[in-house]
């Protein structure tokens, strides 16, 4: 399982990757790859860190799952491949950031320029089995990238967590909410949107707190 993480992620997780749980999950992660379909592609398992440097970092989001269709994932959470549609989540997203920012929908559902800008797009599951959701999570992505959100949380300051859902909102007890500031609010599929997804103007908020710790705002 290829890794290629950038220094300053590799200072902090290095541990994590020599713990009997990680060399567990390698193993399980090698084997479906070489006997099942699986995404998102090997190479980009960990693209989530090597588009945004740790040194860079200024917003988290956490999904949950990568895409378990064809050429849909691209190892950043919510984020599609140049030229894919958009997925009912992902579109719901760029609805809100049109009424909240008031500027056009993209054409692209690649989120590779945020994380550019340094937002950690985090799913709790880094791999999944082709047409098959869920089937790679308990193996213990779960307990890696709950480190990574504890690492970041300590050793960073003034970070904003976008937590959207349930799920993501039961990851608040690993981050210092006295360090860092929580938005949350209802996921944003089609079956979360309408109950207060919309309207949440996540993106103008973040950007004001941003600001607030004169940190350069992110391009939505």
């Amino acid at each position: 399982m290829q890794r290629n993480l950038s220094e300053s992620w590799k200072n902090i997780l290095q541990q994590e990757f020599d713990k009997p749980y990680f060399k567990d999950l390698t193993n399980f992660v090698v084997s479906e790859y070489a006997n099942q379909e699986c995404f998102p592609k090997e190479d980009e398992i960990f693209a989530a860190f090597n588009f945004c440097f740790l040194d860079d970092l200024k917003v988290v989001i956490i999904g949950q799952d990568p895409y378990h269709d064809k050429n849909q994932a691209n190892g950043l959470c919510f984020s599609v491949k140049d030229g894919i549609k958009h997925p009912p989540s992902l579109k719901n997203i760029f609805k809100e950031i049109a009424t909240d920012l008031n500027q056009e929908i993209p054409e692209s559902g690649n989120l590779e320029k945020w994380a550019e800008q340094g937002v950690l797009l985090l799913n709790a599951t880094l791999t999944v089995r082709a047409h098959e959701a869920g089937s790679h999570q308990k193996k213990g992505w779960e307990t890696f990238t709950d480190e990574v959100i504890k690492q970041i949380s300590k050793e960073k300051e003034n970070v904003v967590f976008l937590l959207w859902g349930k799920f993501a909102e039961s990851k608040t007890k690993l981050i210092d909410v006295e360090k860092h500031t929580i938005l949350t609010a209802p996921h944003p599929s089609p079956l979360g949107a309408w109950r207060g997804w919309f309207g949440s103007k996540h993106f103008s908020k973040t950007n004001a707190f941003l600001q607030k710790s004169q940190k350069a705002t992110i391009k939505w």
